[in-house]
């Protein structure tokens, strides 16, 4: 080969490689600014839902939690399930399931008690577990209160303005009042975040008892097993999961079905799945403490 050919071979291949080396620098380029401006991923939507018959109904995590409070006390009360569907729907009605510092006039709290018509002191009202058993208190009063329409019941309870105003929150009372009453098994879930802190076993026991009163229970590490099967131990496990955001609850387990927080992490809500666990025991899981 002559060397003027030889010259022209390796001016050829310095320009494919230069070509080449354009090309790979172009496509990280691209790539880099995909990636910068591909939108961030939407926030997770969390909530809870309570899907029971036909219907599916939905509260924020923190109504969640209340809901559950109400619900243990009818519960431990011996108050048939009508009773909590009542009370979540005049909460629902009156608070939006919040325990809020204010409302129409003298009105407070989870059920917009007014301390001038009797119901107690601010500070009592604005006691969740209080509120709870005072309107109960009332409701009991009501000797036909299971076969009243809820209005009626109700506004016998409230003397609202607005009695009507409780039907619309029937459904989504009864619902959420079924599923933590432990009538409708692996009817209530919830969507959340990943927990940022570790969980506290007795803060657990202590919040449970706190609406349900006594219940068997023991500690294992960094979980809590309750002693409880069908009804009971049902309503217990939903419980839990609507209590998840604020307890840092990462699982719960019963009579062979799991809530997994992680399933959901993505916002994708996969509810109950089928699992081993056993029949006469719940079990709470929360997340270890870093070392």
């Amino acid at each position: 080969m002559s060397r003027r050919r030889r010259a022209r071979l390796k001016a050829l291949l310095i320009w494919l490689l230069s070509i080449g080396v354009v090309v790979v620098l172009l496509a990280a380029a691209g790539l880099w600014a995909v990636n910068f401006f591909k939108p961030a991923p939407p926030p997770l939507s969390v909530g809870c839902t309570a899907a029971v018959g036909d219907g599916t109904y939905s509260l924020a995590p923190d109504q969640a939690d209340n809901a559950a409070l109400i619900t243990a006390i009818a519960v431990r009360r011996g108050l048939p399930a009508r009773a909590g569907s009542i009370a979540l729907a005049v909460a629902l009605q009156e608070s939006k399931l919040r325990n809020i510092t204010s409302g129409d006039l003298d009105s407070l709290g989870l059920f917009q008690q007014r301390p001038s018509q009797g119901w107690g002191s601010q500070e009592q009202i604005m006691d969740p577990v209080y509120a709870t058993n005072a309107f109960y208190d009332g409701l009991i009063k009501v000797g036909d209160y299971e076969s009243l329409p809820i209005t009626d019941a109700a506004q016998q309870v409230q003397r609202s303005a607005y009695p009507q105003a409780y039907a619309q929150r029937e459904a989504q009372g009864k619902a959420f009042a079924s599923a933590l009453a432990g009538l409708s098994p692996a009817a209530l879930s919830c969507t959340l975040d990943t927990p940022t802190a570790a969980g506290n076993p007795g803060a657990v026991v202590s919040k449970l008892e706190m609406g349900y009163g006594p219940v068997r229970t023991t500690t294992a590490g960094s979980s809590v097993v309750i002693e409880a099967s069908g009804t009971a131990g049902w309503s217990y496990a939903q419980w839990a999961v609507a209590n998840a955001a604020a307890l840092n609850i990462t699982a719960v387990s019963f009579d062979g079905e799991q809530w997994v927080r992680s399933d959901n992490a993505d916002g994708r809500n996969r509810g109950w799945q089928p699992s081993t666990a056993p029949a006469e025991t719940v079990t709470i899981t929360l997340p270890t403490p870093q070392p």
